[in-house]
């Protein structure tokens, strides 16, 4: 429920897209991105603008060719994305801030139960293959 106190902490009128980080979020994001290697080439791509653009791609749901050209070029922006996949970054920060909101909560930062109902989990029909003689 929308109050005074929360609306303007989740106001996003102030960024270019919905979808951008804020300050507050990048804060707490930052922490987990790569460093820069030492070897080859020095960075040049501002990794908050990468992390900008895969974000907007996911919200709106767009093709990476119909990318806004205010973002870092595609090809850039697909290879951060693949690499921060497979090397399993974005979960790595989705647990890191599922932790840090339990523990905000007052709770464990693991769960330490779970529950599963039947409607939620398939079962084979009828007990399984049947054989008829």
């Amino acid at each position: 429920m929308w109050t005074e106190i929360t609306r303007p902490k989740y106001d996003r009128e102030k960024l270019r897209y919905a979808s951008h980080l804020s300050d507050d979020e990048w804060a707490l994001i930052e922490p987990h991105m790569s460093e820069a290697k030492s070897l080859g080439r020095p960075r040049t791509t501002d990794l908050r603008e990468v992390l900008n653009a895969i974000l907007y791609v996911l919200r709106s749901g767009c093709p990476w060719r119909l990318m806004p050209k205010d973002f870092p070029p595609r090809s850039t922006v697909q290879c951060y994305f693949a690499a921060w996949r497979d090397e399993g970054l974005c979960a790595g920060i989705n647990h890191a801030l599922l932790t840090a909101v339990r523990e905000a909560e007052g709770r464990e930062a693991t769960p330490s139960a779970g529950v599963i109902d039947s409607q939620s989990v398939k079962s084979t029909e009828s007990g399984g293959p049947r054989v008829f003689t």
